[in-house]
């Protein structure tokens, strides 16, 4: 007699949402699926999509060993060490992972070890060092700090270093408290780019990513750095400024034993590659991006990744852009009582299609009654994909369904992608850093 397949059972752990809209994907592929969310201000978003737990540690009996376990966030590296000596099958970080994140020292010395030189960048615990060091070694410099507060990075355009120090008195009474949090990093001029790839912690799986963010709130790259208003990306087979770089770390990702998406951020030009920093989780909203672009299960690739092993990705051979939908107080955090939407319906002028709703993932938005709702505090709501065979396909299907969405105050940029159709693309093709 035969019995029914047992549905796989998830555990998806995250910090801050950064891939809260795969636990709602996996939950629609027909996953059991339990959701904490660490972060207090995105506590109720995927209210009444996703059944949720305030305390992952106790579902830990109920997705069992044959289970899966997902981290979509840094800083719970030694936690899944643990639970994988234990025998559980954990999506994620490491130890080992976390550190060439969160700490940029760090992660250039494994760099030199592999020979990748990486842009030297500068720790301090206050705003004072870091203001003495500037005023010590007058040049421009990139602010950054290792968390993902996004309100403190700033790119530096006087020669002396002025702007940076006046910015950084700003924070002087703040509460960036956190240890090393500040970061200066010498500012090159170039292209932005990149690479990244999934491993299984005994080798590569899937494709190439290729990406190109769009952090500055405006078109034209005006405005406040923030989390992500938009990416563009596509999948390759080879290339070459992976070869050079994030191929050679393949040792170092096996002693960790990672499990997931790994991504250098560089500045390129025609002379150097410049790599900035480590991203040793899921992106965001590369993730909600990559939703777009792959054809296989989810569940069954992360199952692969967690088990070690080789996994043939399907994907579509086309670009693919998504667009962050955002409404105030973003980019910055204020007092949400005074001017947030919580509760607030998302409208569409018109029924969306089945694709288009493969289209929409979500962030701070929760459910009641068949309507989508504003949840959360910080104003990043949603994310808007589209893909095609050509840049302009791609950005025409998911700038068409943006217009179809109503949310009072949203806002977002209008020209991701068009950089790289401008100029980025000839550049890049031309130092052969593509094809």
């Amino acid at each position: 007699m035969l019995t029914a397949k047992k549905r796989l059972r998830v555990l998806f752990v995250s910090g801050e949402l950064i891939a809260g809209d795969l636990a709602y994907q996996l939950k629609k592929e027909g996953c059991d699926v339990k959701l904490y969310i660490e972060d207090k201000s995105r506590k109720d978003c995927f209210d009444g999509m996703v059944e949720k737990t305030s305390n992952w540690r106790k579902e830990l009996s109920w997705v069992g060993k044959d289970g899966l376990i997902v981290f979509d966030d840094v800083g719970y590296g030694k936690i899944q060490d643990d639970l994988r000596r234990q025998g559980y099958l954990i999506v994620g970080g490491s130890e080992g992972s976390d550190k060439l994140e969160q700490d940029r020292e760090f992660g250039q010395k494994v760099l030199a070890e592999y020979g990748v030189k990486m842009l030297p960048s500068h720790n301090f615990n206050s705003a004072d060092a870091a203001i003495d060091f500037v005023k010590r070694n007058p040049k421009r410099w990139v602010l950054k700090q290792n968390g993902h507060t996004s309100m403190l990075n700033y790119v530096g355009e006087m020669e002396d270093g002025s702007d940076v120090t006046n910015l950084l008195k700003i924070y002087k009474d703040s509460k960036f408290k956190d240890t090393k949090i500040i970061t200066l990093q010498e500012r090159v001029y170039g292209v932005e780019i990149g690479v990244a790839r999934y491993f299984n912690g005994d080798g590569w799986v899937g494709p190439i990513e290729i990406n190109f963010e769009h952090k500055s709130l405006c078109n034209d790259d005006v405005g406040p750095k923030t989390g992500e208003m938009g990416t563009l990306m596509f999948y390759v087979e080879k290339n070459r400024l992976f070869e050079q770089t994030l191929r050679k770390l393949e040792p170092y990702l096996k002693e960790v034993n990672f499990k997931g998406d790994i991504d250098i951020n560089f500045i390129v030009n025609k002379e150097k590659v410049f790599p900035l920093e480590f991203t040793c989780r899921f992106g965001c909203p590369s993730t909600q991006l990559q939703q777009e672009l792959n054809l296989s299960s989810w569940k069954d690739f992360l199952l692969a990744l967690a088990k070690g092993k080789q996994f043939n990705l399907n994907y579509k051979k086309s670009y693919g852009i998504i667009i962050s939908i955002v409404i105030p107080p973003f980019p910055y955090k204020v007092d949400p009582k005074k001017i947030y939407q919580a509760g607030t319906e998302i409208l569409f002028k018109k029924a969306l299609s089945k694709r288009e709703q493969k289209q929409v993932h979500f962030e701070e938005v929760s459910s009641k009654n068949g309507k989508f709702m504003i949840a959360g505090k910080n104003g990043f709501i949603l994310y808007i994909s589209g893909s095609g065979k050509s840049i302009m396909e791609a950005r025409k299907r998911a700038y068409s369904l943006v217009r179809k969405i109503i949310i009072p105050k949203m806002f977002y940029r209008t020209d991701i992608g068009l950089a790289f159709l401008r100029d980025v693309q000839r550049r890049l093709r031309s130092w052969k850093l593509i094809n």
